[in-house]
């Protein structure tokens, strides 16, 4: 099974910055792409950002909501994917989940448990 585990939530005021860390460990192989959702109380959760596990760069995708403010970035020595948050809003309160994935023979998401974000003055 893959195991992921998120790190690095907590309370912040608006317009200040968090680093989340999911650190990803056992049957790893075959990994095409992790990334971050968010899910606030009452609402479907929803994808935040996206980065392709092979290459030295890999490729990135974000959500509109945060584009210019977050930053999707890995590790593959550690097996860590980061998300860097700055400018946080209010808005971006929410459980963050790490996700995993494989481009073939895979066509199950997994999923860590989650990491708290709460913006609030």
């Amino acid at each position: 099974q893959v195991q992921l585990v998120e790190s690095g939530g907590g309370l912040v005021q608006p317009g200040g910055s968090l680093t989340l860390s999911c650190a990803a460990s056992g049957s790893i192989f075959g990994a095409y792409a992790m990334g971050w959702y968010r899910q606030a109380p009452g609402k479907q959760r929803e994808l935040v950002a996206t980065i392709t596990i092979l290459g030295i760069l890999g490729n990135t995708n974000y959500a509109d909501s945060v584009k210019g403010r977050f930053t999707i970035s890995r590790d593959n020595a550690k097996k860590t994917v980061y998300l860097q948050m700055n400018s946080l809003k209010p808005e971006d309160t929410a459980v963050y989940y790490c996700n995993f994935r494989r481009r073939y023979g895979d066509p199950n998401d997994y999923w860590g448990q989650g990491t708290q974000v709460t913006v609030s003055s």
